[in-house]
């Protein structure tokens, strides 16, 4: 299948979008944030494509993609329909890019986000790779250290354990890990804490993260999604019971809440970073005011705002778009 090259200045009404995603045929519609994102990019009449990151080239400086046009609905077991596969020339047939597949962040995603780069000033791509693959959710907080609970990133194991005896009550997480898997509570007099530093490090050469444990955990640990570094607004995640772990992937349930002022302040701390940076849609974590984690690569948490506040933040993401392509 032929298509026509795309014009050095966009029809905005016509927009050619490409989203980089996991199979869209099994997407939970109820509350993934990128099938939401297709959504709103077909009701504004744009054409729409989706492909899987391991179909993603680069050949003689030209990078492609197997894609599929979709047509979606909110109907569940029938919420999108797919066409025949075709190729697109990521710069020629396409004006924006999606990247939203998830994680894990390790080396496959990051050699996806260095084809992406090669885009640059051709296709627009959202979150900007470069930045996505330089902006780990657990790294990129550390440019805001006092912003943090106190935080370690370290594999020696005697620095860890001059953390612990500081701090007493710690959190162990993995560096690049996701939906909370990994991430572990360890009390002063946890006999568990050796043998699970040990299990780190015998399945990863990359080092953990440590932090000092916040209680307020268990009241909530609000998602706040910023629109080109501002805060659109949040929803407050409370863990399942005694689990500190407030994904809710993990069992954790969504809950509506009001960003506090030092919310506010968090974020007008963080925003000028991430719009510098082309991270358009970020996803932030705070426990009782302080941030743990700055969300790039496929934040959630968008259909849950809009039930509690009304507050669409992928129409907002679009309108953001459409103002970078003007």
């Amino acid at each position: 299948m032929a298509l026509v090259p795309s014009q050095s200045v966009p029809d905005l009404k016509r927009l050619r979008v490409a989203i980089q995603m996991d199979p869209i045929e099994r997407v939970n519609i109820d509350g993934d944030t990128t099938f939401a994102m297709a959504e709103a990019a077909q009701s504004r009449g744009f054409e729409l494509w989706v492909y899987g990151v391991e179909t993603l080239s680069w050949c003689q400086g030209q990078v492609t993609a197997h894609a599929r046009p979709a047509i979606v609905r909110r109907i569940k077991g029938d919420h999108v329909t797919l066409g025949e596969p075709v190729t697109l020339d990521l710069e020629r047939d396409v004006d924006v890019i999606l990247m939203r597949q998830d994680p894990p962040f390790d080396m496959a995603y990051i050699t996806a986000a260095h084809i992406l780069e090669f885009l640059k000033d051709k296709t627009l791509v959202v979150n900007d790779p470069f930045w996505v693959r330089s902006s780990p959710e657990k790294i990129v907080p550390l440019l805001f250290p006092d912003l943090m609970p106190p935080t370690l990133v370290s594999r020696d194991p005697a620095a860890i354990k001059a953390f612990q005896a500081k701090h007493k009550d710690i959190v162990v997480k993995p560096l690049f890990g996701n939906a909370g898997a990994g991430v572990f509570r360890i009390k002063p007099d946890d006999g568990n804490f050796a043998a699970l530093l040990d299990l780190f490090f015998s399945t990863s050469r990359d080092p953990i993260m440590v932090q000092a444990f916040v209680p307020g955990v268990f009241a909530g640990d609000k998602r706040i999604i910023l629109i080109d570094g501002k805060p659109a607004g949040a929803i407050n995640r409370v863990p399942k019971g005694n689990d500190i772990r407030s994904n809710l992937a993990v069992g954790g349930t969504a809950h509506p809440v009001e960003l506090s002022d030092t919310d506010l302040a968090i974020c007008r701390a963080i925003g000028p970073t991430l719009k510098e940076r082309g991270l358009l849609f970020v996803g932030i974590d705070v426990i009782a005011g302080r941030l743990t984690e700055i969300n790039v690569t496929s934040p959630t948490g968008a259909l849950a705002l809009k039930e509690f506040t009304g507050v669409d933040c992928v129409s907002l993401m679009w309108d953001a778009i459409l103002g970078k392509l003007l």
